[in-house]
Protein backbone atom coordinates (compact mmCIF):
# COMPACT_ATOMS: atom_id res chain seq x y z
CA UNK A 1 0.00 0.00 0.00
CA UNK A 2 2.67 2.85 0.82
CA UNK A 3 5.52 3.49 -0.50
CA UNK A 4 8.00 4.45 2.60
CA UNK A 5 11.07 2.63 3.05
CA UNK A 6 10.07 0.48 6.55
CA UNK A 7 13.19 -0.53 8.49
CA UNK A 8 13.40 -4.63 8.60
CA UNK A 9 11.72 -4.01 12.40
CA UNK A 10 8.80 -1.92 10.96
CA UNK A 11 8.18 -4.44 8.22
CA UNK A 12 7.77 -7.46 10.81
CA UNK A 13 6.01 -5.29 12.48
CA UNK A 14 3.99 -4.51 9.82
CA UNK A 15 3.34 -8.00 8.17
CA UNK A 16 2.95 -10.29 11.17
CA UNK A 17 -0.16 -11.81 10.87
CA UNK A 18 -2.12 -14.52 13.49
CA UNK A 19 -0.88 -13.26 16.61
CA UNK A 20 -1.61 -10.37 19.08
CA UNK A 21 1.25 -7.67 18.11
CA UNK A 22 2.41 -5.32 20.87
CA UNK A 23 4.08 -2.47 19.12
CA UNK A 24 6.95 -0.56 21.52
CA UNK A 25 9.02 2.12 20.56
CA UNK A 26 10.41 5.28 21.30
CA UNK A 27 8.68 8.92 20.79
CA UNK A 28 8.87 9.76 16.66
CA UNK A 29 10.24 6.13 16.03
CA UNK A 30 6.66 5.71 13.61
CA UNK A 31 4.74 3.52 15.77
CA UNK A 32 1.46 5.48 14.55
CA UNK A 33 2.52 4.87 11.10
CA UNK A 34 3.51 1.26 11.20
CA UNK A 35 0.38 0.50 13.25
CA UNK A 36 -1.89 2.48 10.27
CA UNK A 37 -0.15 0.54 7.47
CA UNK A 38 -0.37 -2.67 9.51
CA UNK A 39 -3.81 -1.95 9.83
CA UNK A 40 -4.53 -0.96 6.33
CA UNK A 41 -2.81 -4.35 4.73
CA UNK A 42 -4.87 -6.53 6.69
CA UNK A 43 -8.07 -4.69 5.81
CA UNK A 44 -6.97 -5.11 1.72
CA UNK A 45 -5.60 -8.12 2.37
CA UNK A 46 -7.20 -10.37 -0.66
CA UNK A 47 -6.50 -14.03 0.94
CA UNK A 48 -7.50 -12.70 4.40
CA UNK A 49 -9.31 -9.29 4.73
CA UNK A 50 -9.95 -8.17 7.81
CA UNK A 51 -12.92 -6.05 9.05
CA UNK A 52 -12.12 -3.03 10.57
CA UNK A 53 -14.27 -3.54 13.51
CA UNK A 54 -13.26 -6.55 14.57
CA UNK A 55 -9.73 -4.87 15.70
CA UNK A 56 -8.69 -3.61 19.05
CA UNK A 57 -6.14 -1.42 18.93
CA UNK A 58 -5.00 0.42 22.19
CA UNK A 59 -2.89 3.75 22.82
CA UNK A 60 -2.22 5.86 25.23
CA UNK A 61 -3.59 9.32 24.76
CA UNK A 62 -6.88 10.01 22.84
CA UNK A 63 -4.69 12.58 20.95
CA UNK A 64 -2.97 8.96 19.32
CA UNK A 65 -6.11 7.27 19.24
CA UNK A 66 -7.81 10.30 17.14
CA UNK A 67 -4.93 10.10 15.04
CA UNK A 68 -4.63 6.63 14.39
CA UNK A 69 -8.07 6.45 13.12
CA UNK A 70 -8.00 9.66 11.10
CA UNK A 71 -4.86 8.17 9.10
CA UNK A 72 -6.66 5.11 8.49
CA UNK A 73 -9.80 7.04 7.66
CA UNK A 74 -7.00 9.17 4.99
CA UNK A 75 -5.65 6.03 3.65
CA UNK A 76 -9.03 3.85 2.81
CA UNK A 77 -10.27 7.37 1.12
CA UNK A 78 -7.04 7.21 -0.97
CA UNK A 79 -7.89 3.74 -1.63
CA UNK A 80 -11.44 4.54 -2.57
CA UNK A 81 -10.20 7.02 -5.30
CA UNK A 82 -8.29 4.29 -6.88
CA UNK A 83 -10.79 1.88 -6.73
CA UNK A 84 -14.10 4.12 -6.07
CA UNK A 85 -16.34 0.66 -6.74
CA UNK A 86 -14.89 -1.15 -4.41
CA UNK A 87 -17.79 -2.62 -1.42
CA UNK A 88 -15.74 -3.25 0.73
CA UNK A 89 -13.68 -0.80 0.87
CA UNK A 90 -16.70 1.62 1.35
CA UNK A 91 -18.04 -0.51 4.34
CA UNK A 92 -14.31 -0.48 5.83
CA UNK A 93 -14.19 3.46 5.76
CA UNK A 94 -18.07 3.26 7.17
CA UNK A 95 -16.92 0.55 9.92
CA UNK A 96 -14.14 3.05 11.27
CA UNK A 97 -16.47 4.74 13.32
CA UNK A 98 -17.22 1.32 15.23
CA UNK A 99 -13.59 0.09 15.52
CA UNK A 100 -12.19 -0.17 18.73
CA UNK A 101 -9.08 2.32 18.55
CA UNK A 102 -8.99 4.09 21.69
CA UNK A 103 -6.93 4.16 24.79
CA UNK A 104 -6.20 1.61 27.06
CA UNK A 105 -8.20 3.31 30.07
CA UNK A 106 -11.30 3.18 27.19
CA UNK A 107 -10.78 -0.04 26.78
CA UNK A 108 -10.44 -1.06 30.14
CA UNK A 109 -13.61 0.95 31.14
CA UNK A 110 -16.03 -0.37 28.75
CA UNK A 111 -14.75 -3.96 29.59
CA UNK A 112 -15.66 -3.46 33.50
CA UNK A 113 -19.37 -1.94 31.96
CA UNK A 114 -19.96 -4.93 30.05
CA UNK A 115 -19.01 -6.93 32.80
CA UNK A 116 -19.65 -4.64 36.39
CA UNK A 117 -21.80 -7.86 37.76
CA UNK A 118 -18.83 -10.52 37.73
CA UNK A 119 -16.57 -7.99 39.55
CA UNK A 120 -16.06 -8.13 43.25
CA UNK A 121 -14.59 -5.41 45.29
CA UNK A 122 -12.20 -6.40 48.40
CA UNK A 123 -15.10 -6.07 50.51
CA UNK A 124 -17.10 -8.87 48.75
CA UNK A 125 -19.54 -6.11 47.88
CA UNK A 126 -20.72 -6.08 44.38
CA UNK A 127 -19.90 -2.88 41.93
CA UNK A 128 -22.46 -0.55 41.58
CA UNK A 129 -24.24 -0.49 37.92
CA UNK A 130 -24.12 3.51 37.60
CA UNK A 131 -20.48 3.82 38.57
CA UNK A 132 -18.14 6.99 36.86
CA UNK A 133 -14.85 7.75 36.61
CA UNK A 134 -14.05 10.93 38.05
CA UNK A 135 -12.56 13.93 35.96
CA UNK A 136 -9.17 15.83 37.16
CA UNK A 137 -11.07 18.51 38.75
CA UNK A 138 -13.19 16.02 40.70
CA UNK A 139 -10.07 13.80 41.67
CA UNK A 140 -8.52 17.17 43.40
CA UNK A 141 -11.56 17.92 44.50
CA UNK A 142 -11.84 14.70 46.60
CA UNK A 143 -8.01 14.82 47.32
CA UNK A 144 -8.56 17.56 49.07
CA UNK A 145 -11.45 16.37 51.19
CA UNK A 146 -9.96 12.81 51.88
CA UNK A 147 -6.54 14.75 53.28
CA UNK A 148 -8.46 17.23 55.34
CA UNK A 149 -10.56 14.51 57.12
CA UNK A 150 -7.40 12.75 57.69
CA UNK A 151 -5.53 15.64 59.12
CA UNK A 152 -8.86 16.79 61.28
CA UNK A 153 -8.92 12.43 62.72
CA UNK A 154 -5.25 12.63 63.49
CA UNK A 155 -4.48 15.82 65.06
CA UNK A 156 -7.56 15.69 67.42
CA UNK A 157 -6.91 16.79 70.48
Amino acid sequence: MSKVKWTKEQEAAIQTKDCNLLVSAAAGSGKTAVLVERIVRRILDEQQPLAVDRLLVVTFTNAAAREMKERIDLALTKCLREDPTNEWLQKQRLLLNKAFISTIHAFCLDLIRQNYYRLTLPDGLALDPAFCISDDVESALLKIEVLENLFEEKYKI
